[in-house]
């Protein structure tokens, strides 16, 4: 998220910040409470200390952050990427999190993770697909995204099954939404991700990181929590947001010339210090993780 040079140019940049606390289609009692800061402390973050200019950066929020406009911000963001105009992507999402059942055979739970945007509604006993966007989507789209352009994303969301040990109370509530009818087959949920591709390799304090992409790819993504937990929506001195966009800002804004092994590793502590059972992962090659956040790296 850094705007200096890269190999000897200025930067152009791109980002998105999608946040859904209201849900058109969903009763009170499902609504969150903190995604729309977190897009709103995303913004000022990039355009704080990250340099991001005002119009390098797009907001969707509640009511206008639908599967059309979600889906159409992102395919604008890859399009820019794709023509030369940016060579820096930042793309942070802050929902509920559901799971469909997969009609394409690529999951071996037979269930698709996905991301509730503000039209979510149901259709019969299960959700439209039509009102949420599917991991395969995103996997797809970020597919797009040339290797070399650098790819920052943020997802701080969660898909929970069973055998929560953080339950909801009055001041933290999980992001999750089950699906209507138990998707058939599901053993476990995992966080809203862009799957990877190799499987991972330990990397010091950081803990697993996975490679995101081929031997160019420069993309990274930071998962809100683990495969068997949730990621909360919290109350933090009577403003709510997410956990880990709240210790995740914090960090960045305390130390931005931090490597993302040592953010991910504080983000880590402050959470686990504060009883929130979640730990965010770290998708990117082994090689971004001594180097600042948002920042390019060598690969290879």
């Amino acid at each position: 998220m850094n705007g200096g040079t890269v190999e000897g140019r200025g930067t152009t940049r791109r980002a998105l910040c999608v946040g859904i606390n209201r849900f058109a289609h969903m009763p009170e009692h499902l609504w969150l409470r903190g995604c729309v800061n977190d897009a709103e402390d995303y913004r000022a973050l990039l355009t704080g200390p990250y340099g991001f200019a005002p119009e390098e950066v797009t907001v969707l929020t509640d009511d206008a952050a639908t599967r059309t406009a979600v889906l159409g911000a992102l395919r604008d963001l890859v399009t820019a990427a794709s023509v030369g105009e940016a060579d820096h992507l930042v793309v942070t999402m802050s929902s509920h999190g559901t799971q469909v059942v997969d009609t394409t055979g690529d999951e071996g739970d037979r269930v698709d993770e996905a991301f509730a945007t503000s039209d979510l509604e149901q259709d019969g006993e299960r959700w439209s697909r039509d009102t949420l966007i599917l991991d395969d989507e995103l996997r797809a789209l970020f597919a797009r995204v040339p290797e070399r352009v650098l790819l920052d994303v943020v997802l701080d969301t969660c898909h929970s099954g069973s055998g929560l040990e953080l339950l909801p109370t009055a001041t933290r509530r999980p992001r999750f939404l089950p699906p209507p009818e138990p998707a058939h087959g599901a053993r476990s949920a995992r966080p809203a991700r862009v799957p990877p591709v190799p499987p991972t390799t330990p990397a010091g304090p950081a803990g697993p990181v996975r490679s995101s992409g081929g031997e160019g790819s420069r993309h990274v993504l930071l998962a809100a929590c683990r495969s068997d937990e949730t990621a909360s929506d919290a109350l933090f001195a009577g403003r709510y947001s997410g956990a880990c966009t709240h210790f995740l800002v914090e960090t960045l804004r305390d130390d931005p010339q931090a490597s993302r092994g040592e953010v991910l590793r504080r983000v880590r502590e402050r959470l686990a210090a504060d009883r929130f059972y979640q730990r965010p992962q770290l998708d990117a090659p082994e090689a971004a993780l001594a180097v600042p956040w948002g920042r390019r790296y060598r690969l290879g």
